[in-house]
């Protein structure tokens, strides 16, 4: 076959017409039908059967995110597919959910969903691994083993490949080792960047809703101050970290939203607190994980409130040594050795922890430059840059697979 590169190239519009689709028709959260279905029909084309992966989410998740404010969802619309067969396995990912932000980019397949964008670039990652899948079943004879195909709604609910996960993912074949891509506007064009060992911070958050007994302002005596409460909260959550995280790590606590009371005269009967924790250590983080509800626990009865506490927690991404320095050559083939680069690691959060937790894995980003991070409204992607993730995938694909023929 040509290069990798040489075959993504020949195939760069259509990338960037699925990019361009899906980018135009976004979709939030664990439940893309929509995305999912247009996805599975673009690998339908290919000869390539999808299978729906994610199913029912458990009832205790879904009201846990309606609590929290993301609305009823009750299933989670992945896609699973295969190219090749027997051992070993290698997946690929790629996530496809959008975010809640009305886009003011103004381009040609601009958002047509008011409030909704690929703000993070899910939609080039998935048209990315789409051009992948039809450069690898053209060439399915030559694979020396499976590639497993991931698509992943819910990246940015936290959580949307453990649902995958847990619904076999990782099974069936069974996978043997795993690779992923994101585009970063903030990174240098056209080169790729890993971090060495974590890729990124774990992300746990903590929603409490504090219960009271509201009352006049003029006899606080009579009441339980849900608001005096949550303000305690506030400042003593934040002094923990100051305390009994090792200062040498990385570790950032912040509350981003509270909300008690209507008016000065009336204290408030509940309020609630919404936190975020993100941390590169373990250690740190599971002592933190222990201590934060202990500290809810003595504050709030301690002023004779009730309380509830939601918990999310995103685990952090690991990149495997060995797995590093099998397929970063890969990766060189088709930029060139000087354009694959080793970088700190994102104290942002990336849920292909999960897998990275389960089988050797390397996360790397793409940088494609441009004015706007990922997560803003004006947000625009160099989308000459996909043909080199697709050929990537493609390279790390194949390669890996052929040194690991038995």
């Amino acid at each position: 076959m040509k290069t990798a590169l040489e075959e993504a190239a020949r195939i760069e519009d259509q990338i960037i017409a699925w990019r361009r689709h899906i980018h135009a028709n976004p979709e939030k959260g664990f439940d893309l039908p929509a995305t999912q279905a247009y996805v599975a029909e673009e690998l339908a084309r290919m000869g390539i059967e999808a299978k729906p992966c994610g199913g029912e989410i458990p009832a205790e998740v879904v009201e846990k995110y309606e609590r929290a404010g993301f609305g009823r969802m009750e299933h989670a619309t992945g896609l699973v597919a295969t190219i090749g067969q027997g051992s070993p396995c290698i997946l690929l990912r790629a996530d496809y959910d959008a975010l809640p932000l009305t886009e003011l980019a103004d381009v040609p397949y601009k958002s047509q969903c008011e409030g909704l964008m690929h703000a993070c670039g899910h939609d080039s990652h998935a048209a990315m691994l789409l051009g992948a899948a039809k450069i690898l079943k053209e060439h399915e004879a030559e694979l020396k083993g499976t590639v497993k195909l991931m698509f992943q709604p819910g990246e940015e609910m936290g959580c949307g490949s453990k649902l995958m996960i847990d619904d076999g993912l990782l099974e069936n074949p069974h996978v043997d080792a795993a690779f992923a891509l994101h585009v970063m506007p903030d990174l240098e064009r056209g080169r790729f960047f890993f971090a060495p060992d974590v890729a990124s911070a774990s992300m746990d958050t903590f929603i409490i809703q504090i219960q009271g007994k509201g009352g006049h302002s003029s006899m606080p005596n009579q009441t339980i101050d849900a608001s005096m409460i949550a303000t305690q909260l506030y400042t003593q959550l934040n002094l923990l970290m100051t305390r009994e995280a090792d200062p040498r790590s990385m570790v950032t606590f912040s509350i981003g939203a509270v909300q008690a009371g209507t008016v000065t005269n009336i204290i408030p009967d509940s309020a609630v607190l919404q936190g975020n924790m993100r941390t590169l250590s373990r250690a740190d983080r599971d002592h933190l994980v222990e201590r934060i509800p202990e500290m809810v626990d003595g504050i709030v009865r301690a002023w004779r409130g009730t309380y509830h506490i939601d918990f999310f927690s995103t685990p952090t991404t690991n990149n495997d040594a060995d797995f590093i320095r099998e397929v970063t050559p890969s990766v060189a083939d088709v930029v060139g050795e000087d354009n694959v680069i080793s970088c700190p690691p994102l104290s942002g959060t990336e849920d292909f922890s999960y897998v990275s937790q389960a089988v050797p894995s390397l996360f790397m980003q793409l940088g494609t430059g441009g004015e706007y991070p990922v997560h803003n409204p004006n947000m625009t992607l160099d989308e000459s840059l996909f043909k080199l993730g697709c050929a990537a995938h493609v390279s790390v694909a194949m390669d890996w697979l052929a040194s690991h023929t038995a």
